[in-house]
């Protein structure tokens, strides 16, 4: 099986083209190449294939096998992947996503014809327990939402990108303990499906600084999606504005929330890192 390893901010995973190739077991496949040190090692598996909605389709898979909605970090790839393997010459491309139908936008050089930026429409952020099956239907919303953990109380922010996020925003995320808290939030009774969470220190009104726990794969050096649930915390509770720039372990993504139409858009590059085989 052949097979493409990208990255965008840091956030790397395996892309199949299911034009070319067969994936019978996708969450077995995930769980054995993602191992970091006997597999190829990456975040999860990103599969490519045709679509009944949309251009395309990318179905993803986290390191332990768990399938997720969506990533917008691998979307970006997706998007470089479709235009320099020659899937298609078009610049807009409607992707189909466990979440939905993205709209991605390609940045592309004139001179080398290789995509330089991609901006990802991410849809709506998702704020109620009656649109989202992702935490307890019994709470309307989670603003500022005293939750404790490990004995102590923090105030969680919940946004759904079409994936769970629960945001948290704090002083020093560098000294995070996060490998001892984050499986502790992904794992709280409050989110049925496991939530991602975002740790966020803000800078000034315009950019904050991010650390991220991903369910199903730990912590990663960043989170498209994630990085899009923070921004749109930030702007709900007033510290930031709709606009900001997000700085992760793996590198910065622009996101901008679009309140009146409540549309929320990531931009940022991609990578090819290396291809090969695998049996």
């Amino acid at each position: 099986m052949r097979f493409d390893k990208m990255q965008a901010a840091g956030n790397d995973y395996i892309y199949v083209n299911l034009f070319e190739e067969k994936v019978e077991n996708p969450a077995a496949l995930s769980r054995r190449l993602s191992d970091r040190h006997f597999g190829v090692g990456s975040d999860g598996l990103i599969l490519i294939g045709p679509s009944g909605e949309g251009d395309f389709s990318m179905r993803m898979f986290n390191a332990d096998g768990s399938e997720g909605e969506m990533c917008g970090n691998a979307a970006r790839c997706v998007g470089k992947y479709l235009y320099e393997r020659g899937l298609t010459g078009r610049r807009e491309i409607a992707l189909n996503t466990g979440s939905g139908i993205k709209q991605l936008s390609l940045t592309v050089d004139p001179v080398t014809n290789l995509v330089e930026r991609i901006r990802v429409n991410m849809g709506g952020a998702i704020l109620s327990a009656t649109d989202s099956a992702h935490f307890q239907a019994t709470l309307p919303e989670m603003i500022n939402y005293p939750v404790v953990i490990d004995g102590k109380e923090v105030e969680i922010t919940f946004v759904s990108m079409g994936n769970p996020h629960a945001v948290i925003f704090m002083e020093d995320i560098d000294s995070l303990e996060i490998e001892k808290i984050g499986p502790m939030i992904e794992h709280h009774p409050l989110f049925p499906e496991r939530t991602n969470t975002e740790f966020i220190e803000i800078t000034d009104r315009t950019h904050l600084r991010m650390r991220v726990w991903e369910r199903g794969s730990g912590e990663t050096l960043a989170c498209g999606s994630g990085a899009c649930a923070s921004v749109v915390a930030a702007a709900l509770t007033g510290r930031t504005d709709p606009r900001a720039s997000v700085q992760l372990k793996g590198g910065t993504l622009e996101v901008e929330w679009d309140r009146d139409h409540n549309q929320v858009y990531l931009t940022g590059d991609a990578h090819f890192v290396f291809k090969g085989e695998v049996n």
